[in-house]
C-alpha cells in the first residue's frame, strides 16, 4: 500500500497523523546538527518504507518583515549555499530541479490551509546555508538581494535527493524568527525549537487535512 512520508524538522519529534504515514525525525533521536544529517539515508529509508510522496517541515528565518515569526510558508524554490554535503544517490545522476517542490502537493496544502483558516504564504524562495552557525547580517543582505524570502539549513540536499529518488516532495516552512539584521535582535536555537513545538499541533492538522481524500 502506498504511504506518505513526513519529515519533521527541529523541535518536531512526532506528529499525530494517522494511518499510511511514515514519520521520520530529520535530526534523529540524539539531534544531528544540520550539516551532520544523513539526508541520503533518510530519503532512502522513506523510499524503502513505501513512501510515494513526502511532506517535510522546516524551521526558517524570515528575510522579510511581512513574513512574521509564527507564519507558515510554502516553499517554492531554493538557493544552495552549502559546501560539504553529498547531493546525490547516483554520482552520475543529472537531476532536473526546475520544479523542486511538487505542485500537486503544494496545492493540496494550500487548500487545506484555506479550509482550516491557517495563514500560509503560498510561495517562498529558501536560501540553504551550511550551518550550524547562524548567518551574518552581510550574508542575509546578500540573500535578500538575490531574491530569497527565508533562510534555513536543512532543505539541501533533502529536496534534491527526493527528486533523484522520484518522490514528489513539498515543504512547509515555519517562520521561527527574523534573520540576522532584520530587527537588530540576536538569533537563538532555543527560540527556533520553542516556536516549532508551539506549531506542532497546527502542523499536524494542516498535513493531515492536505492528505485527506
Amino acid at each position: 500500500m502506498a504511504k506518505i512520508g513526513v519529515i519533521g524538522g527541529s523541535g518536531i519529534d512526532k506528529l499525530d497523523l494517522g494511518e499510511n504515514v511514515v514519520f521520520l525525525n530529520r535530526h534523529g533521536d540524539k539531534y544531528c546538527a544540520p550539516h551532520e544529517i544523513d539526508a541520503r539515508g533518510n530519503i532512502q529509508t522513506l523510499k524503502r518504507a513505501g513512501a510515494t510522496k513526502i511532506i517535510a517541515t522546516a524551521a526558517v528565518g524570515s528575510l522579510n518583515k511581512n513574513i512574521k515569526p509564527g507564519d507558515f510558508v510554502l516553499l517554492s524554490d531554493f538557493m544552495d549555499f552549502t559546501r560539504t554535503r553529498a547531493e546525490y544517490i547516483d554520482p552520475k545522476a543529472f537531476t532536473d530541479m526546475s520544479f523542486p517542490y511538487d505542485e500537486s502537493l503544494r496545492q493540496g496544502i494550500l487548500r487545506a490551509a484555506a479550509k482550516l483558516k491557517i495563514r500560509i504564504h503560498p510561495k517562498a524562495v529558501y536560501a540553504c546555508t551550511e550551518g550550524p552557525r547562524f548567518e551574518t547580517k552581510a550574508e542575509i543582505k546578500m540573500y535578500q538581494r538575490l531574491g530569497a524570502d527565508v533562510v534555513g539549513m536543512t532543505q539541501v540536499p533533502e529536496v534534491i535527493l527526493a527528486a533523484e529518488a522520484g518522490i514528489p516532495y513539498a515543504a512547509i516552512g515555519v517562520v521561527t524568527n527574523y534573520a540576522a539584521g532584520i530587527t537588530g535582535r540576536k538569533v537563538s536555537s532555543q527560540e527556533v525549537i520553542e516556536v516549532m513545538k508551539m506549531k506542532q499541533e497546527t502542523l499536524a492538522r494542516l498535513i493531515s487535512t492536505s492528505l485527506a481524500p
